[in-house]
This record gives C-alpha cells, sequence and structure tokens, in this order.
C-alpha cells in the first residue's frame, strides 16, 4: 500500500490528483483536517509518514514543504514552479528521452512540467536534441488556453455572473516576456535564448493548444510537413499518451478535455511549418502528468488512473 499525501489538496491541481487516486485500491491517501491544513507541524508530520508527496502550492509554500521533509525514502512530486530548472529534480516529461524516464525512475524529486512549458517542450525538445534546429534557433510561440489554468481566483472571476465584459474576449498576457514558464522553457530545450511567448487565456474552462511557428529556410535540417509529422511520429512511437493527429479546418484547444492525452499537429507548406501541440492543461499539463510520473517512480503501468 503506497501512502500518499496531497499538500494543498484543495487548489485546481490537488483536487485533481485527489479525484484521479481516490478509486484506486492500492494507495492510501493521507488528509489533514481543515484547521490543521496550514498547520507546519502538522503538514511535517504527514509528509515524512508518506511513501510519495505530491505539492500543489505557490512556490515559496513548495520551497517550505520541501524542507519539511526528513525522511530521504519520501518521493516528493511538486506541481510548482519552483524546482523545475533545478538539476538535481527530474524533469517529469518522461516522454523527451530514455534518459528522462529513468530520472524519474531514479529520483525522490520529480518536478512536475508546467502547462504552457509542456507544449512549447513537446515540439521543440526533439527539434533541438536530434539536431533540426540549432540551439539559438529565434523561437516564437503561441498559447491558448482555458481559464482554469489562472486557479480559483480566476477561475471565479469567470463563473461570476456579473463579470466584465473584457471576459468576453480572448486576452493575452505576460506580454513583458516574463512569463514564470520561460526559464523552463529555455532550460529543458537547451536553447541560447528565451523564446518569445505569447499566452492568451479564453472563455472555455480547460483545453489548451501550444503553437511554435517555423521558417524551414532557418532549420539546420530543413523539412516538409509530411517529413517532419514523419519526424514526430517516430519520436513519439513508444509513448502511451503522444500522438500525432491530423488537422482540420480549424484546431480547438478543447479537444482533449479530461484526458492525458497529447496530440501533435503539423501543417504548412515548404517555406513555413506550423507545429501545435494540444493537450488538457488540467491533465497532461498538470495533473495528470503528475499521477503518471508517481506511477513511473513506483515501477507502476504508467497508465493507472489516466
Amino acid at each position: 500500500m503506497i501512502n500518499v499525501f496531497i499538500d494543498g489538496k484543495e487548489g485546481t491541481t490537488g483536487l485533481q490528483i485527489f479525484e484521479r487516486l481516490g478509486k484506486r485500491d492500492d494507495l492510501r491517501i493521507r488528509t489533514l483536517p481543515e484547521p490543521l491544513r496550514k498547520d507546519v507541524d502538522a503538514r511535517r508530520e504527514c509528509i515524512n509518514a508518506s511513501d510519495v508527496v505530491f505539492l500543489c502550492l505557490p512556490d515559496a509554500a513548495a520551497i517550505e514543504s520541501v524542507s519539511l521533509c526528513e525522511n530521504p525514502k519520501v518521493k516528493i512530486i511538486d506541481a510548482s514552479t519552483a524546482h523545475r530548472t533545478n538539476p538535481a529534480w527530474a524533469y517529469g516529461f518522461p516522454e523527451l528521452s530514455a534518459e528522462h524516464r529513468e530520472k524519474i525512475v531514479r529520483s525522490n524529486r520529480i518536478a512536475v512540467p508546467g502547462c504552457h512549458a509542456s507544449g512549447f517542450i513537446s515540439l521543440v525538445y526533439p527539434l533541438v536534441s536530434q539536431g533540426i534546429v540549432e540551439p539559438d534557433y529565434p523561437f516564437v510561440c503561441h498559447s491558448v488556453t482555458g481559464y482554469s489554468g489562472g486557479g480559483k481566483k480566476m477561475i471565479a472571476e469567470y463563473e461570476d455572473a456579473r463579470r466584465d465584459i473584457s471576459l468576453d474576449s480572448p486576452r493575452q498576457y505576460a506580454t513583458r516576456q516574463q512569463h514564470k514558464h520561460l526559464p523552463e522553457m529555455q532550460a529543458v530545450c537547451g536553447l541560447a535564448y528565451a523564446p518569445i511567448f505569447n499566452p492568451i487565456v479564453a472563455d472555455y474552462y480547460s483545453g489548451m493548444c501550444v503553437t511554435v511557428p517555423l521558417y524551414t529556410r532557418l532549420m539546420r535540417k530543413k523539412m516538409s510537413p509530411l517529413q517532419m509529422k514523419e519526424f514526430f511520429a517516430e519520436y513519439y512511437a513508444s509513448s502511451s499518451f503522444i500522438n500525432v493527429a491530423e488537422t482540420g479546418t480549424y484546431l480547438p484547444a478543447n479537444s482533449l478535455v479530461g484526458t492525458n492525452q497529447m496530440q501533435i499537429h503539423v501543417d504548412g507548406n515548404e517555406e513555413r511549418l506550423v507545429l501545435a501541440s494540444v493537450f488538457d492543461n488540467l491533465g497532461k499539463g498538470a495533473s495528470g502528468a503528475a499521477v503518471q510520473c508517481m506511477n513511473i517512480a513506483f515501477g507502476l503501468d504508467e497508465c493507472v488512473s489516466l
């Protein structure tokens, strides 16, 4: 029996993890009563008595929780931004390479990728690691997400009957190019420069479409749309959750809601390619990825609960 503690169960990601794990008979989920939810001593006790701890907290609180762990056998899976660029932590995207998967197996510290970053990295890491584009390629990334990615406060704003009319329209944000996912996107892909990143939140609950356009003339190895599709299909051929899909007239961002699936789309022409990664920001972009990492870390079927 695996003892699980979700530190921050009341947040969007924590609730999703709780729901995904709640029906399993190989786990025992430890919880704290409401009055003790933020009590340091109570959290310390739960953390050290668990086999795996999910951190669904703001960065500072996640760092504090890690400091409370005194049992070297406890596996910590952190869904915050705090440890994603820390080389001592495993980066929780096992499909990227055999090395990424093996580090998740061996490590007791696993950082769950960010949602926007997951889409960007799923497209760019293979291109850079396989020498198709150089690390100094001037990447641009557009990302459309549902409002659940903003957490409880944003969900409440969008679902308020008296909400501001501006919420009816898609809204760009982080225009000063200081989004918290940028360091992760650059570091994991080994880029010489951070990409220009254009995140957009829209009036639907969940689902995400992350798009990376490419000029083929700037690529180290020029590819046609068909060749690029074949490249990604081969790269992710062994993946349980990532596959290459055909693109229709429209590419909706919410087609994989409620799943841990991710679809890679390739379109364009001989001069300009459009790569897109579609997934659920609450699934492969958060809670699904966290549960997948737990399954791998304990030698279980990675698809359980997903």
